[in-house]
């Protein structure tokens, strides 16, 4: 998909967002941008282009596969989702998502792959 810019994320859910936080950022990552959203604290932590998405759930595996998603960057989430469709891969939410992310905001939606790993196809606006 021509699209497609490179990963944007890797999203990770966590039971206690603070310790999250903290090891990374002895890692050498930096906090790019925090919020809540809704009941959940997002932390978004950044090193050398390589970016996660922590968000305190409580739902944290504690096992191997931990990892919730790979969102890739797009530049026209749309055209990605059209895309998708055509290949039959449909979104999980049902349509394009909205979060106030960054400023102006992020819409995504996301797909399973055959393993359901979630791949989200994200354009920040």
């Amino acid at each position: 998909m021509e699209c497609i810019q490179g990963l944007q994320h890797i999203g990770l859910p966590v039971n206690d967002s603070k310790k999250t936080r903290a090891f990374y950022e002895s890692l050498g990552f930096n906090v790019v941008y925090e919020t809540d959203n809704g009941d959940e604290h997002v932390v978004f932590l950044e090193q050398k282009g390589l970016v996660l998405e922590t968000y305190q759930n409580g739902r944290a595996a504690m096992v191997d596969g931990a990892w919730n998603h790979v969102a890739l960057d797009v530049d026209d989430v749309e055209a990605a989702l059209r895309e998708c469709e055509k290949l039959g891969y449909l979104p999980l939410e049902g349509s394009i998502q909205f979060l106030p992310f960054f400023g102006k905001g992020v819409r995504f939606f996301t797909i399973l792959g055959p393993d359901h790993e979630k791949i989200e196809f994200n354009q920040k606006l």
